[in-house]
């Protein structure tokens, strides 16, 4: 009997073996049907549709001046641009020729999104200039009522009333920028001819504000109706559009794959099934024999080792997290000097951002081009080439033309060359800046012999696209001194921090011309001594003796790092780094003192 039992399973393993292998081959295929995928691409498309309503609404925020910088809508591009190429990889385009549908949505996808891009090109340089001719109409309005009002007494009571036009003129523009209207328009119009009348008897100085004037309020009518335009065609391009179509074809797939898979479900359930009826009775028969009870033993057996196996384990888990809060306590120790870095770095990746910013506009305003124009206009006369640059019109002049040429070649060779170098030093500092920071834990210093006016002016060059955007003026009283060992990381690292922090105290200062003072001197010891002034916005007394803590700062957007980092370099040279003001609004002193040794023969 028992070997009729034995023999029973054969079959009843059989069909279960088979049942199994039928499972398994459904279950592949349903799988198949990627359903995780439709969701995937769904998801993509819809942050396709936010990002394109969310560059939109950039482009809107920077036609009224909220954004007063494009880098958000350049990196909605770039976001855009990303998602679409996922998007491509995803749906299988560039492998699924078959599926032409999803071929043609993505391309029709694609191209409306460089159209609006264009498009959005246009409007930032076009908005660029109808923001700063607004900007600069308050201020040229100004000049014009204060240039008529300085000779009043020898202007008749007709032209006095050009102040009154003036500011109907600026009202009348700045509300032409809200709102544009053709009417408004033509009003303005009308009061720039009423201003412009009768200019022959006013001075010359009154007459230039005048026509300065009137040239700004007519960029605005002008680069305002573009303005409207290229907002107009940016809204009227079909990119939502292009995308619920992609929705629409990748929907109809869906569907056509979940009648499939209702399919494969039922199939899974009859083979389903007919397991849990085969496991069932096998069950009923284990249940029936003494082997049962005895495997059931050895599994709690096996299961108790098992449970012992995992207690060991946990209780290691939690050793090595102990060991991870150690190794956390300690790195947030070193989170001071972290910070020092990236704010270090930060002042000189923007020597390095003018640099690149500067040769990246050379090349694209390179004149190779004109070599390629006139190696093909030889090639296309290679026959007779002398005949050509002796009897032909354009053949005479292109001997002149590739002079001149080569000249501005070479010059454009000299700038990216200076350029490079620069950006060579600005990068030869980041990795100064990094070094120095690394040996804050010790008291190793590397001194050498340098000219400490080369050094303010590498300070200066790392500082000069910040300078120069503000329109910040230095003045450099750094006398000629001798060779004396420097510090030259840590040294540059104050100086770039002094030159920036000051920079910043006159970003909203009320001085027409905001000034930086430079000075330096050897005194007793001998000490060099540095000063770096500001005209800027000061500080309050309170917060004299807070400048150089670590995190503080009176900016919204400041980190408190660069005077923290400035005052440890200085004592890791045996220094000192000072701050004297005023008082608010009464500008900023700071003062380096540092033991030097001068360099000998």
């Amino acid at each position: 009997m028992r070997a009729v039992g034995r023999r029973a399973w054969l079959p009843i393993a059989i069909v279960g073996i088979l049942l199994i292998a039928a499972l398994a081959f459904v279950y592949a295929k349903k799988q198949h049907l990627g359903e995780s995928d439709y969701f995937e691409q769904i998801s993509v498309l819809r942050h396709l549709k936010q990002l394109d309503a969310q560059w939109e609404l950039d482009v809107l925020k920077s036609r009224i001046g909220i954004n007063t910088h494009y880098d958000r809508l350049a990196d909605t591009l770039a976001d855009l641009t990303r998602l679409t190429e996922k998007l491509e990889v995803d749906m299988g385009v560039r492998h699924n020729a078959a599926d032409a549908a999803l071929a043609q949505g993505h391309m029709a996808l694609t191209r409306a999104i460089e159209e609006k891009a264009a498009l959005i090109e246009q409007f930032k340089s076009d908005n660029s200039v109808l923001r700063n001719s607004l900007a600069f109409l308050p201020t040229a309005a100004e000049d014009v009522q204060n240039a008529i009002e300085a000779v009043a007494a020898d202007i008749q009571p007709t032209s006095r009333s050009r102040t009154d036009i003036v500011s109907t003129l600026l009202l009348a523009s700045v509300l032409y920028s809200q709102s544009a209207s053709s009417e408004r328009a033509e009003e303005i119009q009308t009061e720039l001819g009423r201003l412009e009348s009768g200019m022959d008897t006013l001075a010359s100085d009154v007459r230039e504000m005048i026509v300065m004037f009137g040239a700004h309020v007519r960029t605005v009518l002008r680069e305002q109706e573009r303005v409207n335009t290229l907002l107009n065609g940016i809204a009227s391009v079909p990119t939502s559009v292009r995308i619920e179509e992609i929705h629409d074809v990748l929907s109809t797939r869906q569907q056509r794959a979940a009648a499939q898979d209702q399919r494969y479900r039922e199939y899974l359930l009859v083979f389903s099934a007919v397991l849990a009826a085969l496991l069932l009775y096998a069950a009923v028969n284990l249940l029936r024999s003494r082997a049962v009870i005895h495997r059931v033993n050895e599994e709690l057996k096996v299961a108790n080792e098992n449970l012992e196996q995992r207690v060991q384990g946990r209780t290691q888990e939690l050793r090595q997290t102990q060991s991870q809060l150690v190794a956390t306590a300690r790195q947030a120790g070193m989170a001071e000097i972290a910070t020092n870095v990236l704010h270090n770095v930060g002042n000189v990746l923007n020597g390095v951002n003018v640099s690149a910013g500067l040769v990246s506009t050379q090349l694209r305003n390179s004149k190779v081009n004109g070599l390629t124009r006139a190696v093909a206009l030889m090639d296309e006369h290679a026959d007779d080439l002398g005949g050509f640059l002796t009897h032909d019109a354009r053949g005479q002049l292109l001997p002149g033309y590739l002079r001149e040429l080569a000249l501005a070649l070479k010059g454009e060779h000299e700038v990216m060359a200076e350029e490079l170098d620069a950006l060579g030093k600005s990068i030869d500092h980041i990795k100064d800046v990094i070094a120095t920071q690394q040996s804050y834990a010790g008291t190793s210093r590397h001194l050498e012999p340098l000219k400490f006016g080369d050094l303010v002016g590498d300070a200066l060059r790392m500082n000069a696209g910040a300078l120069t955007r503000h329109k910040v003026g230095v003045i450099n009283n750094i006398p000629e001194l001798p060779l004396m060992l420097l510090d030259k990381n840590r040294l540059l690292l104050i100086l770039v921090n002094l030159i920036s922090n000051a920079k910043q105290a006159m970003h909203d200062a009320s001085e027409s011309t905001p000034c930086i003072t430079l000075d330096a001197a050897l005194v007793d010891g001998p000490i060099l001594r540095v000063t770096v002034a500001d005209d800027g916005e000061g500080i309050a007394p309170e917060n004299l003796t807070r400048v150089f803590a670590h995190g503080f700062t009176t900016r919204k957007t400041g980190h408190g790092f660069g005077l923290h980092s400035c005052v440890l370099a200085a004592q890791e040279m045996g220094g000192t780094l000072t701050v004297y003001s005023d008082g608010v609004g009464r500008g900023a002193c700071f003062t380096l003192d540092i033991p030097v040794a001068q360099e000998t023969a």
